[in-house]
């Protein structure tokens, strides 16, 4: 035990930190000792290495004349503005509340030198450059975005926070979806596609369900087919080369559904013994799972394997574009059509084994994810994180790669407010409203020409994912109980009001715009259906304590009648945006907004991070205090019952997915992940992410007698 005067005491940024892991000397947790390893931080760290300007004026143009800021985005605005915004954001004295959110800034985000030693921005001219790179002109819209940001209500995602504004820059998108076909054609420009996309910063889903199994004809010479593992091999090998300047590798993920042919040398690729000539290390694996699969497996029947090659001579279209659960009895009774067959649960007992040693695949209920999908045309995959849901065109291509037929690809447009903040700003409309704008102008602002099929898909669809994160820690301080009844009534309400305002404001741009998504005429919005469920009951409060709640911050939730006014507005004058809301696994960002990640709930109260050189870094959860702590369970005691539930009262509001990771204890089985599988897919969740087993503590590990297994 310390003294609590010992963590003054000369002790630099690191050690005050490193506090956070030892009681004082009453039993208590040292929360004030990492609010001073920020202080110290910044004292003897990030004032000392920060490049100095007698003024705004002079470091505007310094910062431009030696090709730091883009001028461009400058220019949209005078002088005289540009002072009264930068202004107005430091007169926020804004600081962070963490060591961890400091730390995490000025190693991650912030403008440098070129030779990395020297700070050239510090959070509020950050902010201040990406809400003017991202309002183009519009002084209100800057203005807006700055104070959203620096009040921590909205917070766009790691690609465009750390690069709006700069001169030599990435890609604001986060992420980006490819479709591959069964041709060599395809498999190239596919392969070229994601290095390109790659070497632009983002990360790259591919759906391989529609290459022919291995074994399958070749210009009808049998046993000519390799398979899908090859295509893996040369993909893990593109992404391992496109490494960002050496920054980091890139990152890569394939999905194959449950009924292709090659689905278990798919899985055996992860497993911990599998031969190096098979064995994925790097890539990312998803599987799409159709309602079908669950049901033989509940009647313990026979699983049919359908070969692609066959389906799409007798069917005359791709394996993916048909239903597996629709057609599946035809499908059997198909001669035409090879099928091999497993038993059902089998396959599940498989999955559950590939995910227990490694953590994959993610899962993505196709059935699930289609029947809530309001837009036409059919959803066949997700992202790296499985948030991304979106309908994607198959392209064809002429011999020499060029286009044949330009379809259209996907790409992830993400940011996430910050529930807390969100609720304390006490008018969520507008912070959605500033957050949707926001959004769309990254859409807008992004031209990957090296894929046009990325460009083409972004250009007609303006997809966005408008994310949330701080959930657990915005309960735990209202002293809720992660997945309680009320931290679900709470949800419920939350993301029902989120999807309300969302929509309103893409309506509202649909109108200035006079524009709407393409193929707007065919979905389920234009004609009023998707509407529904909000028209014919009340998303409010069904508990005493969240009606309280929202009384308290001064929210006013939308009722049915808000609701049917603006399925009127949407049926007469469109939205601007295709796809509007995706939950992803919110990382950097919650540390720099102190969040807890997504709408998980915490993985520890004291978390224990390695940060490259500096060691272990100590993160204490957001709001937490030595008098809340019971509200602080860690998503390992709270289970993947009450994660289930909690996600699926969002999910019924997003229109894309949420990233879902499941947490068991170290004694769990894998019939424990069976049973969370089913329990998921039965409640409605779209895709589940990664699952995590808790590590049984050994004896002289680091993290023996922190205070996060302590308490």
């Amino acid at each position: 035990m310390l003294d609590k005067a010992d963590a003054v005491k000369g002790l630099d940024h690191h050690a005050l930190n490193a506090l956070l892991n030892l009681y004082d000397a009453d039993g208590k947790i040292r929360f004030e000792a990492d609010r001073q390893a920020a202080r110290a931080y910044f004292l003897n760290h990030v004032n000392q290495n920060t490049v100095f300007f007698h003024s705004l004026d002079e470091k505007l143009d310094y910062l431009v004349d030696e090709g730091y800021y883009d001028a461009a985005v400058l220019e949209l605005y005078d002088r005289d503005f540009c002072r009264q915004i930068w202004d107005a954001a430091y007169k926020k004295k804004f600081r962070f509340p963490t060591f961890l959110g400091a730390f995490k800034y000025y190693t991650a985000y912030t403008l440098k030198t070129r030779d990395g030693q020297r700070y050239l921005e510090r959070y509020e001219d950050r902010v201040v450059m990406v809400a003017l790179a991202l309002a183009r002109g519009d002084r209100k819209m800057a203005l807006s975005l700055t104070e959203e940001m620096l009040a921590g209500r909205f917070q766009p995602a790691t690609p465009t926070f750390l690069n709006a504004g700069k001169k030599s820059r990435g890609e604001l998108v986060s992420c980006f979806l490819l479709r591959l076909e069964d041709n060599m054609e395809s498999i190239g420009r596919s392969i070229n596609s994601a290095l390109q996309l790659s070497k632009r910063g983002g990360g790259v889903a591919l759906m391989l369900t529609n290459l022919r199994e291995a074994g399958a004809p070749i210009k009808g010479i049998e046993n000519q087919s390799s398979g899908v593992i090859p295509v893996m091999k040369l993909l893990e090998d593109s992404f391992s080369y496109a490494n960002q300047l050496g920054a980091r590798q890139g990152a890569g993920a394939v999905y194959l559904n449950a009924h292709h042919p090659d689905i278990l040398k798919f899985l055996d690729t992860k497993r911990e013994n599998a031969d190096e000539k098979i064995r994925i290390k790097t890539l990312s694996l998803g599987v799409v799972i159709p309602d079908i699969t669950f049901e033989l497996a509940k009647r313990d029947a026979e699983m049919y394997l359908f070969s692609p090659h066959d389906i799409q001579k007798v069917y005359g279209c791709a394996f993916s574009e048909i239903s597996v659960t629709e057609k599946y009895d035809e499908l059997v009774a198909d001669a035409r059509i090879r099928k091999t067959k497993m038993r059902a649960r089998r396959f599940f007992e498989i999955l559950a084994e590939i995910q227990f040693e490694s953590g994959y695949p993610y899962l993505m209920f196709e059935d699930t994810v289609n029947r809530a999908n309001p837009i036409d045309g059919r959803i066949t995959m997700s992202n790296l994180c499985s948030e991304i849901l979106q309908v994607a065109e198959p392209s064809t291509f002429h011999e020499d790669l060029s286009y044949d037929h330009m379809g259209t690809d996907i790409s992830c447009n993400l940011g996430s407010l910050n529930i807390a903040r969100a609720m304390d700003g006490g008018d969520l409309g507008a912070t959605v409203e500033a957050a949707i704008r926001a959004l769309t102008a990254v859409s807008e602002m992004s031209a990957i020409d090296a894929v046009p099929s990325i460009r083409k898909g972004n250009d007609q669809s303006h997809a966005i994912g408008l994310g949330q994160m701080n959930l657990h820690g915005f309960l735990a301080r209202e002293r809720i109980h992660y997945g309680s009844e009320e931290g679900i009534d709470f949800t419920s309400a939350y993301f029902a009001a989120v999807a309300y305002h969302a929509l309103r404001a893409s309506n509202l741009i649909a109108r200035e715009k006079g524009e709407s998504f393409v193929n707007f005429e065919k979905s389920d919005y234009a004609n009023g259906s998707f509407f529904e469920k909000y028209v014919t009951r009340d998303w409010l409060p069904e508990t005493e304590t969240v009606t309280a709640l929202f009384e308290k911050f001064g929210i006013t939730l939308p009722t049915r009648a808000d609701w049917a006014e603006l399925r009127e507005a949407v049926m007469a004058h469109g939205l601007y945006n295709r796809n509007l809301q995706a939950v992803p696994p919110t990382g950097s960002i919650s540390y720099i907004n102190n969040a807890t990640a997504s709408i998980h709930p915490i993985t520890a109260r004291i978390e224990i991070r390695k940060e490259g050189k500096i060691g272990r870094v100590y993160y204490p959860a957001p709001y937490m205090s030595n008098d809340n702590l019971e509200y602080y369970k860690d998503a390992y005691e709270i289970g993947p019952e009450k994660l289930i539930d909690t996600y699926a009262a969002a999910t019924e509001h997003v229109d894309q997915g949420l990233s879902l990771t499941l947490f068991f204890p170290d004694s769990a089985t894998t019939r424990d992940i069976n049973r969370a599988q089913i329990r998921a897919w039965k409640s409605g969740i779209k895709t589940i992410y990664y699952i995590r087993l808790r590590q049984a503590v050994l004896e002289g590990t680091e993290v023996q007698g922190c205070v996060s297994c302590s308490l």
